[in-house]
């Protein structure tokens, strides 16, 4: 059932992405550059203007003056982005758009609506006054449910799968309606990340490894995490760092792969034995790397016969 909603919900929201495009399709036909003004035109100045437009509102300077206080571009560079030419079609398919769009919120309130409900009949394996939150003063995002998901998946799971960096309340809510709350038909976790083709796949004839990849899958999880793994290009955690020293040996698709199932083996070990998640910073990753490669050399330069020997203290290793 949790599932069902949770992929309807998600189809509701790709529809809200496509009527947003129509939206901005309708106001170039007509010259009004507005996404090059404000960086989202869904955004409480773009949405103001917009409804202003289709309200019957033509007049540049009136529509510039809605801008709010956080937008960067000021009210005399978005005057000269709307200069355009209101045409009658144009108008109508903007406004056919827009309609669209306010009925999909809604659709998407009334699924969130039924999402809690059946999240809340699910028994809690923890109380919440251990809970803290990811970002406690950020207020709610674009397509977050109008509920506190992440509160309501630590009831449930016991744990806060959000607290992996680059996992996110929606995230963890897709692990959940996917997979459920007990891995334990999956034995080891080389056998979840199997299942969710993220791990490589050694075609061997004849004893030799004749090809080497990842197999292809549509599996919605996996995407979801492969999504996670490339928001992690810039993190300064532990597994930030992960991502950027597979990305500068193998290239982005590859990193963006191994990252993704380093996430899928934390989230695992979270879900099958109740592992609380201690987040590793970046250095403390690096200095971690270095010296497992240091522990490599040493073993291969002993196999060979040969010491090593640090240039900078003498110290023999």
């Amino acid at each position: 059932m949790l599932r069902e909603y949770w992929r309807h919900r998600s189809s509701l929201v790709e529809s809200v992405s496509r009527e947003i495009l129509h939206m901005q399709k309708s106001l170039e036909q007509m010259n009004l550059q507005l996404h090059k003004a404000i960086s989202d035109i869904t955004g409480v100045t773009g949405m103001k203007i917009i409804r202003a437009i289709v309200a019957g509102e033509r007049s540049a300077i009136v529509l510039a003056g809605m801008r709010e206080a956080g937008v960067k571009k000021s009210e005399d560079e978005i005057r000269k982005a709307l200069s355009g030419f209101y045409r009658e079609e144009h108008l109508f398919t903007l406004k056919q758009a827009l309609d669209l769009y306010d009925i999909l919120h809604a659709k998407i309130r009334e699924c969130d609506q039924k999402i809690h409900e059946c999240l809340r009949s699910f028994e809690g394996k923890s109380d919440l006054e251990s809970y803290e939150p990811k970002s406690p003063k950020s207020s709610r995002r674009k397509n977050q449910p109008h509920f506190d998901l992440g509160r309501e998946l630590y009831r449930i799971t016991g744990v806060d799968l959000t607290a992996i960096e680059g996992i996110e309340s929606l995230t963890a809510q897709m692990v959940i309606s996917e997979v459920g709350f007990d891995l334990s038909r999956f034995p080891t976790e080389e056998q979840f990340t199997s299942w969710l083709k993220l791990c490589p796949e050694n075609r061997i004839t004849g004893g030799k490894v004749r090809r080497r990849g990842t197999q292809k899958s549509q599996n919605r999880l996996a995407n979801a995490l492969r999504i996670a793994a490339q928001s992690l290009h810039s993190s300064k955690s532990a597994l930030g760092a992960f991502y950027r020293r597979i990305r500068a040996r193998h290239g982005a698709s590859k990193a963006i792969t191994a990252t993704a199932r380093k996430l899928a083996c934390l989230i695992y070990r979270m879900l099958r034995y109740g592992m609380e998640y201690v987040s590793q910073g970046q250095q403390e990753y690096e200095q971690r790397y270095q010296e497992q490669q240091r522990q490599a050399l040493k073993r291969r330069a002993a196999a060979l016969g040969y010491e090593l020997v640090c240039l900078q203290t003498g110290e023999v290793s």
